[in-house]
């Protein structure tokens, strides 16, 4: 975590990834190899970033969780190759979801389906970002059961002991984004996840400036005297720029990654 970073902003200092990034902002790099990076810091990333926000417990925990006061909920067994015993393990939060935001999310999907040992529901969100004012414009939200915060309908808070399903709020939600500019799609993100009902949201980024991930890793019930591991939202990224261009682009940054992964043209 660099100094004036908030601390759940969590910033890797892989030496590999570190490589990597170098090769992913070369404007030499052809889409191939762009999508190949952004899976493989998106690996990283996410290996850092799960191993501090999941729980190991025994595989029948999850689905009959027991009071302390009960007797201890029954584990499951299974057998190896050679015929021995060995209890199963799986992890909490069992009920997960993973966020992408269009387009260049998308390449961030399958390194977290790649790590996650549960196949977990994939709930994509349209955002893009205005040219005029940088303002965010929702266009595509397939957020199961979604209803605007003006319904006035309420959702029954879902558990980390929840059966893996694909309706209703997850109770962490991950979303992938390669690049946190001025950070308003991200917070855009962040809004609609927490009026759907999640309790945590892990934002994962290759790339991000200095004030979008403030801004990102603030939006949502930020209290410095208890942010660190009690934050509703932690931030993972690659790396960090300190500043933006007039755009609202990072500099030097990576470009607009969604044209480079799918050769539509544009800003770079």
């Amino acid at each position: 975590m660099a100094a004036d970073l908030p601390p759940n902003v969590h910033l890797s200092t892989h030496p590999c990834l570190r490589a990597k990034l170098s090769q992913l902002r070369s404007h030499r790099t052809n889409a191939r190899e762009t999508k190949l990076l952004i899976h493989e810091v998106a690996t990283i990333v996410a290996c850092e970033a799960l191993a501090q926000s999941l729980e190991v417990v025994p595989d029948g925990a999850v689905c009959c969780p027991s009071p302390s006061s009960s007797p201890r909920a029954p584990v499951a067994l299974d057998r190896s190759p050679l015929g021995y015993d060995f209890t199963s393990e799986t992890v909490l939060p069992s009920h997960i979801c993973l966020v992408p935001i269009l387009r260049s999310g998308l390449g961030m999907v399958d390194a977290l389906q790649s790590i996650l040992p549960l196949s977990v529901p994939v709930h994509h969100l349209g955002l893009f970002r205005e040219s005029s004012g940088l303002g965010v414009v929702e266009y595509y939200n397939k957020l199961p059961d979604h209803k605007p915060p003006s319904s006035g309908s309420a959702l029954t808070p879902p558990s980390p002991h929840d059966p893996p399903n694909t309706s209703g709020p997850a109770h962490l939600a991950i979303i992938v984004d390669p690049v946190i500019a001025t950070g308003a799609t991200a917070c855009a993100a962040i809004d609609t996840l927490r009026d759907w009902g999640v309790q945590k949201i892990i934002m994962l980024s290759v790339l991000g400036s200095a004030a979008g991930l403030r801004k990102a890793a603030t939006q949502w019930g930020y209290d410095e005297a208890e942010a660190g591991a009690e934050a509703r939202v932690q931030v993972w990224v690659g790396g960090m720029d300190r500043d933006l261009d007039g755009n609202g682009m990072i500099m030097p940054g990576l470009g607009d990654v969604g044209d480079r992964l799918f050769l539509t043209g544009g800003r770079h």
